[in-house]
Formats: structure tokens, C-alpha cells, sequence
């Protein structure tokens, strides 16, 4: 399969790219590398999927040496000539949109960048899957859109009407669009509600990332809610295998329209998490274990947009693709501590 993918310079776009490459597919990638955490990271990313920096930036483009059939493209979903040009000149066969501005906590301070990403940049997607008849979208939708939901675990079928970020928000409006396209265009659309993905090449501006960081330059952490919270935290190789399945096989709602059901719509919405939350504490010392460290702690009150719990119900997941992440928390935290020590040369 011929398959588009956005935000190929992220976390989640990078290892999606090489699950889906060994796989077999095509790629083609999709990237702004925007600035919003360290650049490097991201070329770095790319350097190991075989995208060559100085040709991207020569050119726009490129095709990575590591692997045939992954060609890469600098593109801000938000200029949409672009965009459709890309889309023209590879006529991808399906469509997973990963890009997005990410945290909770930035959107307090940069709100116009998540409008431009999230919001315009995903209508911009939507609108070439519909010129370009494509009809396999999937896109990264998040759990923070449960906002302050009570009941545990969250399931899809949970009211999500009160986002406590703006972040949420706009993840929130992708899930409603994209059900609209579903209903007037035909258009097949999964919405990906990700729980706190973490490994190897992840985001800098996440805990497990600031905690090893802080534990290399011998700094405290600061801890929210005073340590009182529950987080379902789910590996990337667990992420990208569900992913990858969800892309090959879509399986939505029915399509077909009736006098009982006017609004049928080939649309689905999928949680993917490990269904076993942590306690903050136990993750915290399950990193101070794999370094033989303890940290320094500074408890703080529970920020801005964040939720004291989550919890993700994979029965649909299950249900439809007999699989659900299992990679414990000290067999994750354990693969990326190996992996910050090689990338950042401790020894």
C-alpha cells in the first residue's frame, strides 16, 4: 500500500515509518520540522530513517537511503497549495495524519499554534483526502480529550464535552470534522485516542524525557499533584503495531444509511493504551532503578489543563483487532533510559 503519513520527524511519524516500511509499504512523509522542541532531535530522527538533512533542504525532498520506498517531503500542513502538490504527485492509496502541535501545557502560552496545526492544518488533510478520492484516514486523536471525565476506564463511548485544554480541544474538533467528511464524502476516518506514549526517541518535553534529563545533570524533578496521579502509559512499538494494524484494515461504522439510522457514517474512534495505569510515583521509581539513582523531588500542585487520571478501555480494540499494548512500565523505561544514554553518550 501507498501510504502518506504526516509528522515524520515526531516520535510517533518516525517509528511508524519504520514498522510500516519493514512491512513492506510505500511511504511517502510529510514534516514541517517545526521548532517547538529541539530541532536536532527531529533531524536526527530523520538521519536514521535515512533522510538526508542537506538535501531536504536543498530540495524540499528526499528519499532515504535505509529505505526504497520512503520518500520524505518538508511541508506545513498548514500552506495548502503545498500540500495538494504533494498529495498530486504521489497519489497516496491511504492517508495517517500524525502532525499536530503537542502538550497540554504550551497551548497556555502559543494558542494560535495549535489553531494552525490542528485545526487548519487537519482541514487541509481532509480536504485533499477528498479531492484526491482517498478514503483510508486515520489521525492521531489523544485521551486528553476525556477532559475531566470521572469515570474509569475512559471508554469511546464516553460523553467528551468538557476538553480542559486547548490542546484537547482541538483534538476534540479533529474527531467532529472528521465524522463530518465520514457522513457527507464517504470519506473512511479512524480517530487514534494515543495515552501517554513514551520510548526510545520521544519528546523532550515529556516526563520521562525532563526526569532523565534531570536525573544526567543531577536536578530535581518537579512532580504535579503532589505525586497523586494514575497515567496509562503505553509503549511506541505497542503504539505503531496498532497503528499499523488500523491503517492495513480500517474498521469503522457501517456506511449504509437508513429510515433507523440517517447518519451512519464509515467512522470509528479507537482508544490505544495499555489498560493498566501507573501510579506517577512507580514510574518515577521505576526510572531511579534503571539508573541506581534517586531523584530530588519538588511536589507541586496539579497544572492547567491536566487531568489527575488516565485510563484507557481497549475493548473496542481488542474486539476488532484481537491485540492490545502489553509492554510493562520497567521494560519500557528501562529500553529508553538505554536509549538516552547512547543518544546523549553516558556511560
Amino acid at each position: 500500500m501507498k501510504i502518506l503519513i504526516t509528522g515524520t520527524a515526531g516520535f510517533i511519524g518516525f517509528h511508524l515509518v519504520e514498522k510500516l516500511s519493514a512491512m513492506g509499504h510505500i511511504i511517502i512523509g510529510v514534516d514541517s520540522i517545526n521548532d517547538y522542541y529541539d530541532i536536532d532531535l527531529k533531524w536526527n530522527r530523520l538521519d536514521k530513517a535515512g533522510i538526508d538533512k542537506e538535501t531536504v533542504l536543498d530540495k524540499g525532498a528526499a528519499v532515504s537511503s535505509k529505505h526504497k520506498d520512503y520518500t520524505f517531503y518538508r511541508c506545513n500542513l498548514a500552506k495548502k497549495e503545498e500540500l495538494f502538490s504533494i498529495f498530486e504527485k504521489t497519489n497516496p492509496e491511504a492517508v495517517c495524519n500524525l502532525a499536530a502541535q503537542a502538550g497540554v501545557r504550551y497551548s497556555l502560552e502559543n494558542p494560535s499554534a495549535y489553531t494552525e496545526s490542528n485545526i487548519i492544518g487537519f482541514q487541509n488533510i481532509l480536504d485533499a483526502c477528498r479531492e484526491y478520492k482517498i478514503t483510508n484516514l486515520s489521525y492521531a486523536s489523544s485521551s486528553s480529550v476525556y477532559g475531566g471525565n470521572q469515570n474509569l476506564p475512559f471508554s469511546e463511548k464516553d460523553r467528551v464535552d468538557h476538553p480542559i485544554s486547548l490542546y484537547a480541544a482541538t483534538k476534540r474538533s479533529n474527531e467532529l470534522v472528521a465524522h463530518t467528511y465520514s457522513h457527507l464524502f464517504g470519506i473512511q476516518t479512524t480517530g487514534l485516542r494515543f495515552f501517554t506514549v513514551y520510548g526510545p526517541w520521544g519528546r523532550p518535553d515529556m516526563a520521562l524525557y525532563l526526569f532523565c534529563d534531570a536525573m544526567m545533570k543531577g536536578k530535581p524533578i518537579n512532580v504535579f499533584n503532589h505525586g497523586d496521579m494514575l497515567r496509562d502509559f503505553t509503549y511506541i512499538d505497542d503504539i505503531v503495531t496498532a497503528v499499523s494494524k488500523i491503517i492495513e484494515n480500517p474498521v469503522t461504522a457501517p456506511s449504509n444509511k437508513s429510515a433507523t439510522n440517517p447518519t451512519a457514517a464509515p467512522y470509528k474512534i479507537y482508544n490505544i493504551g495499555n489498560n493498566n495505569p501507573v501510579k506517577l510515583m512507580d514510574f518515577v521509581h521505576a526510572i531511579e532503578d534503571s539508573f541506581k539513582q534517586k531523584f530530588k523531588v519538588n511536589f507541586m500542585e496539579l497544572q492547567k489543563g491536566d487531568v489527575p487520571s488516565t485510563y484507557a478501555d481497549v475493548d473496542s480494540l481488542m474486539q476488532n483487532y484481537n491485540y492490545k499494548p502489553n509492554t510493562s512500565i520497567q521494560k519500557g523505561i528501562g529500553l529508553f533510559v538505554d536509549w538516552f544514554k547512547d543518544y546523549h553518550k553516558i556511560t
